[in-house]
């Protein structure tokens, strides 16, 4: 929507990582990324080379793109996104939308272990699924454990 005339510098992660193929499967349908695509090691490296190269877009989570107080970036412009042509675009940065799916683009992460948990990997995952775990998730710009997957661990006695 407007801005000035300048070629586009793509930033993504590298084909090793979880949050590449789930963007070229859920974002791209499964179609192969440009191949002037710069591949990057993690989000940092994403957000930082964004920052520094005016037309410059790259894709990360919610939870690197904001500072010490919470807010975007300096540099930084999150885009809001639409399911489809009918849908209103809705930000990431508004947890209810991710919440409720009205966010397209967002996907839990998973931990998995070698059988049912005991002892300190028991203890880690409750830690983690626990007020003091979501509050550090919260605290690091991330969002809780909710709907499905609440229930989920709930049912596996977490």
């Amino acid at each position: 929507m407007g801005g000035p005339d300048r070629p586009i510098s793509l930033y993504g992660r590298q084909p090793n990582s979880g949050t590449y193929v789930f963007f070229q499967e859920h974002v791209m349908g499964n179609k192969d990324y440009s191949a002037k695509m710069k591949q990057m090691n993690g989000n940092a490296q994403i957000i930082e080379a964004v920052k520094a190269e005016k037309g410059a877009i790259g894709y990360t989570g919610v939870g690197y793109v904001l500072d010490e107080s919470g807010n975007v970036a300096s540099g930084l412009n999150v885009l809001s996104i639409s399911k489809d042509s009918k849908a209103e675009p809705v930000s990431p940065l508004v947890a209810d939308n991710v919440k409720t799916g009205k966010y397209p683009i967002a996907r839990a992460l998973f931990q998995y272990t070698n059988g049912k948990p005991k002892g300190t990997v028991k203890e880690l995952i409750s830690f983690e699924l626990g007020t003091e775990g979501q509050k550090i998730v919260e605290e690091m710009g991330f969002y809780p454990v909710s709907g499905k997957y609440l229930e989920n661990n709930k049912k596996a006695g977490f």
